[in-house]
């Protein structure tokens, strides 16, 4: 990362795990630590509190992000955790007794992608984040599209054919992210197969030994992400969606299929480009990162403008 006005403690709680990792001052950003996501706020803040003694002396600011919807300090719902209503930015700040920027996952992986990852080579692009959830944020003119929190929502928009009838975590049936998740890709072929899966990987691996269960968990993704895609396109005329997140680790065996796909969906509409962004699963600690360092610089030059 450029150099920044101070060292900040990154920490990205996901569905399924919690990442974090010091960024020094200078730039460098030490190995991403991570550990299973507990269930329940108080658990969680808990398990913020170990991350944080762990690193102990070596920040002056957190920048803490999470799934589902965040307005202000309070993390307003998600579904994949169970939360409702609960002002986690105010009680971390308030455990730490430092700065805290306090934010939604998406958000900050886009942030991420445009400033240190492959994004900036893009004017207008969207950023999907497929891992335990699955949402997207818009870029129009190199920014994040602000506004309502539910922007991007695009994991809970229905899908048509296979998977279609597929519960969803948020109650209603049929979601995209029901289908295309890495979660649910596991989830799903759990449930049809009888057969192990830890993740989305080991779903893609049995697909490739023949696994005719496995082979269709995975083809109903597909068909689902450039399903989705293509309302995205039609509405908005992005010129790339970048694929973050654990489902983008697989690589072009997801990516090729996916472009494939949505150029078939296609007609008068641009191809936008189709490629799995560069920071991968990190992307969200960055992005914390980023968001912390911008607001210790803010809170720097506040306390700097009212000194006497």
């Amino acid at each position: 990362m450029p150099e920044g006005p101070a060292a900040v403690l990154a920490i990205d709680v996901g569905g399924t795990d919690i990442k974090s990792a010091v960024a020094a001052a200078s730039g460098a950003v030490g190995a991403v630590d991570r550990r299973p996501t507990p269930r329940g706020p108080a658990a969680l803040l808990d398990a913020i509190d170990g991350i944080a003694a762990a690193q102990a002396g070596r920040f002056q600011a957190v920048g803490l992000v999470v799934p589902g919807i965040v307005e202000g300090d309070v993390a307003v719902f998600s579904e994949n955790l169970g939360w409702s209503d609960v002002p986690l930015g105010r009680l971390v700040r308030e455990r730490l007794g430092v700065p805290v920027a306090f934010g939604q996952d998406v958000r900050a992986a886009a942030t991420a992608e445009m400033f240190v990852g492959g994004g900036a080579r893009f004017r207008d692009p969207v950023v999907m984040v497929a891992g335990t959830g699955l949402s997207a944020v818009i870029v129009r003119g190199h920014r994040v599209v602000g506004g309502s929190p539910l922007v991007g929502e695009i994991g809970h928009a229905p899908i048509a054919g296979e998977g279609s009838d597929e519960p969803c975590v948020c109650g209603l049936v049929g979601c995209l992210e029901a289908v295309a998740s890495a979660a649910s890709i596991a989830r799903r072929y759990r449930r049809l197969s009888g057969r192990p899966a830890a993740g989305a990987r080991d779903v893609l691996d049995a697909a490739a030994r023949g696994d005719a269960e496995a082979a269709r968990v995975w083809d109903a993704a597909v068909d689902a992400l450039a399903f989705g895609l293509s309302h995205l396109v039609a509405t908005l005329a992005p010129d790339a969606v970048l694929i973050a997140g654990g489902l983008s680790r697989a690589g072009d065996t997801l990516i090729e299929p996916v472009r494939e796909r949505l150029a078939a969906r296609l007609s008068f509409h641009k191809m936008p480009v189709i490629e799995a962004a560069r920071l991968g699963a990190e992307a969200g600690v960055l992005g914390a990162a980023l968001d912390a360092r911008a607001l210790y610089a803010d809170s720097s030059a506040a306390r700097m403008a009212v000194a006497p």
